[in-house]
């Protein structure tokens, strides 16, 4: 559990608050995040509002001027595109001056977020408003691509966070990072300089600053070989780790309910295990609490929903359990509640397992195939809302049919059942004949056919169509999910990692009892000795990496090469060969094919040069024509003359 979370259910956390009541500029702007927000007031613009809005507003004329009308989406996005030219790349860079040049990538995606809105309430120009918004997309790649400063890139471009004005009100600060996975930007994700910040982030190279939250600083040991320099609590806020930490918890609690469910206790007693087991479930409790009351229903999303409802079964199993204990022994009340909690238990099992997936999502394999599935669900919508409407008019209408009977709880249930198992095709026609024949078999015949034939085959349609949109494009939206799950760990200002079920410790034996009198440095200190002690595993394995990690940084630096660069087999020699000195390179210049030049256009020019040529001999042949004609006139003229 994040740092003073507990403080912030009393109402007296003395650090931060999270101003529920913001102005509507900046609740319009965070309608639709994908990242859990953590809203503090003392956050400021890097760049004043107004400035940032005036470059903003700069680049969506230069988008207007450049995407004048409707093209196709090829035009704009392809390498050597007539529509974003280096010209137009170097306009947008320059949009912000030379003191404001660092806002350009987030004006860009401002303005890819205007567009986009104004493609929803203006459907008569929809495409050439998207087309405006993917160019936003193609610039603000091509600029980040193009940065040679590693350092300006990471710090001023990609994290510094920025605010326009709405309403005359500044909006909420956020960076490119963060704004570029609420807008699910897939070509500014999958940018070579996005990426290196998100593993530097990952790793933790880059962390925030304990004394602002809002600015990140470079890890200062990162390059420290010394093996006791990285046995610090404070590393497991590198979202590397509390991934892992999350990993081998979430292993560890499949491994507590195995056993549980394997010792099954007649008498209806709670062993250790099982008391295992209810404590790591009220710490994911309180966690999923946590999060909700710290970033509000933006953060609700289908894991969320998956996990409170495995939880809830979970609790209604352990309430059971006690209801169970409160009978006597040879009571069979004790007996029957002990069975129910058992099968709440045994029920929930096929969750325990799928959630898992949501710890192995930062493997490729994994993501890529939730990400697919999870574009499958928002595709089921439109099924299970046509479905919806279909089962209710189909239902009143057996009802209606079956007015005159006295059963009309059991028919109700028939009904519900005969409709679910053509849900599933596995109809069965058999007891609507007493449904006023032959009306009630008639329209379970049609009940059938609309959904057998019609809304399966729509269902199986949007899957297809869904499967086949995310898996060609698996690479950018496995980075897109990455990206955003290593958000969910960096964007609130955490100064403690407590990872449940760890979160009770803080909660229970350290925020309730010690932090509200004790200092904050004596406080901070208690806070990383008990870190320490509990991650002291995991601490040990991670110092041991970190260091062989800055053996690898010193050999870069001594090279002159990027901290994170890595020395594949194709460059160890590269480095002796001299292709300029053998005539190599000029072999490949003359070989290669001009890739920004149609080679229509090439044969053009060429025929152009010949035409000229062509042209200038014909000149020089008329010319030469011209003189000699006047020589002959002369000669004669002279022979004239003397005669």
């Amino acid at each position: 559990m994040p740092r003073r979370v507990w403080s912030r259910f009393l109402g007296w956390d003395r650090h931060s608050s999270r101003g529920h009541h913001d102005h509507n500029g900046w609740w319009d702007e965070s309608r639709h995040r994908l990242l859990p927000s953590y809203r503090d007031d003392s956050i400021q613009s890097a760049i004043p509002a107004e400035k940032v809005t005036e470059v903003a507003l700069r680049i969506r004329h230069l988008i207007e001027e450049c995407v004048p009308c409707e093209l196709k989406q090829d035009q704009v996005t392809c390498p050597h595109s007539k529509v974003i030219t280096p010209k137009v790349v170097q306009a947008a860079r320059e949009a912000g001056g030379s003191e404001y040049g660092a806002c350009v990538v987030f004006c860009l995606l401002v303005n890819k977020r205007w567009w986009r809105h104004q493609a929803l309430i203006e459907l008569w120009d929809a495409d050439l408003h998207a087309l405006r918004a993917t160019a936003c997309e193609v610039l603000a790649k091509q600029i980040i691509e193009s940065e040679d400063s590693n350092e300006y890139l990471l710090h001023s471009v990609l994290l510094k966070r920025y605010s326009i004005l709405v309403d005359g009100h500044p909006t909420h600060p956020v960076n490119v990072i963060e704004k570029a996975v609420d807008l699910h930007a897939l070509r500014v994700i999958g940018s070579s300089g996005y990426q290196k910040c998100i593993n530097h982030l990952w790793r933790g190279w880059l962390v925030q600053d304990e004394n602002d939250p809002a600015t990140f600083v470079d890890y200062k040991d990162r390059d420290n070989t010394s093996y006791s320099a990285h046995l610090d609590p404070d590393r497991m806020r590198a979202p590397m780790y509390q991934n892992a930490t999350q990993m081998l918890v979430s292993f560890a609690y499949l491994g507590l309910y195995t056993v549980a469910m394997n010792t099954v206790n007649e008498g209806g007693g709670i062993d250790f295990i099982e008391i295992l087991l209810y404590l790591f479930t009220l710490g994911f409790i309180c966690d999923e609490i946590a999060k909700f009351w710290k970033a509000g229903y933006h953060i609700l999303n289908f894991w969320n929903a998956f996990n409170s409802f495995l939880y809830g079964l979970l609790t209604t199993s352990f309430v059971l359990r006690c209801i169970a204990l409160s009978h006597h022994h040879d009571d069979g009340h004790r007996h029957h509640y002990s069975t129910l909690s058992y099968s709440f238990l045994a029920v929930s099992a096929p969750m325990f397992w799928t959630r898992l997936l949501l710890y192995l999502d930062s493997y490729r394999f994994f993501g890529a195939m939730l990400v697919v599935l999870k574009v499958m669900m928002k595709e089921s919508i439109i099924f299970f809302a046509l479905l919806a409407v279909i089962v209710v008019g189909f239902l009143q209408a057996f009802v209606g049919l079956d007015y005159a009977d006295d059963r009309v709880i059991e028919d109700i249930l028939f009904i519900i059942q005969s409709m679910a198992n053509a849900v599933m095709q596995s109809p069965d026609f058999s007891g609507f004949e007493r449904f006023q024949p032959p009306f009630g078999l008639i329209l379970y015949y049609c009940f059938t056919f609309v959904v057998m034939v019609v809304l399966l085959n729509i269902l199986i349609a949007l899957y297809n169509s869904a499967y086949e949109d995310i898996y060609d494009n698996a690479n950018d939206e496995y980075l897109a999910m990455f990206a955003q799950k290593t958000m969910t760990f960096v964007r609130a200002p955490d100064e403690n990692v407590f990872i449940p079920p760890f979160n009770l410790i803080e909660i229970f034996l350290l925020a309730i009892p010690l932090e509200w009198w004790m200092p904050k440095k004596t406080y901070e200190h208690i806070n990383d000795v008990v870190m320490g002690l509990i991650y002291s595993p995991l601490l040990l394995i991670s110092a041991y990496f970190e260091m062989r990690w800055a053996q690898g940084i010193r050999a870069n630096r001594a090279r002159g090469d990027a901290d994170d660069d890595t020395v594949e087999e194709w460059e160890q020699m590269l480095g002796q060969i001299d292709l300029e000195s053998d005539g190599w390179k000029k072999k490949v210049d003359l070989a290669k094919s001009n890739l920004e030049i149609e080679p229509a256009v090439v044969e053009v020019r060429k025929l152009r040069e010949e035409v000229e040529e062509l042209r200038g001999l014909i000149l020089t042949l008329h010319k030469a024509l011209a003189e000699g004609k006047g020589e002959g006139k002369q000669e004669g003229k002279g022979e004239n003359s003397e005669s």
